[in-house]
């Protein structure tokens, strides 16, 4: 049986438009630096030349690591949300146990659930959650999961 997993939180359409362009935008100034440096008229010094040719580089494959990267999480935010849309059966998740979690800036929770419902075998798992006072061990949380790979989401 496969590994339990959270949904990516979900995007609506325009949400995932706007995230599209804007790692789109990330993607493309290395490019375009490059592509300048190459035709610029009259052609820079040497040294200058393979100066804006590395920062062009480090631009290029940052930009372009940060962009397909950001992509990549919008289209499987919106493939999780269609797979439980299609395939998802209401469950739910009952609070083990809860943990203080502080990372950097953003304090918040951890919860330890254990998750069941019709049609497939409880199983735990690990979520973060914002501060709320009613998240406490025995706490019932509503929950949709597909059975077959044990996605899950939890509102």
């Amino acid at each position: 049986m496969s590994t339990p997993r959270q949904a990516e939180a979900r995007i609506g359409p325009l949400g995932a438009l706007l995230c599209r362009l804007v790692f789109l935008a990330i993607c493309l100034p290395g490019p375009a630096l490059l592509v300048a440096g190459l035709t610029l008229d009259p052609p820079p010094s040497p040294g200058e030349f393979w100066g804006l040719l590395a920062g062009a580089a480090f631009m290029t494959v940052v930009g372009v690591g940060f962009g397909v990267l950001g992509l990549r999480l919008v289209a499987r935010s919106r493939r999780d949300a269609r797979h439980l849309s299609a395939a998802g059966v209401a469950a739910t998740a009952e609070i083990l146990s809860v943990a203080d979690r502080v990372d950097g800036e953003d304090p918040g929770l951890t919860l330890r659930l254990r998750i069941s419902g019709p049609g497939f075998a409880a199983f735990e798992a690990d979520v973060n959650r914002p501060v709320d006072p009613a998240l406490v061990p025995g706490a019932a949380l509503p929950a949709t999961v597909v059975p077959a790979d044990r996605l899950f989401s939890i509102p």
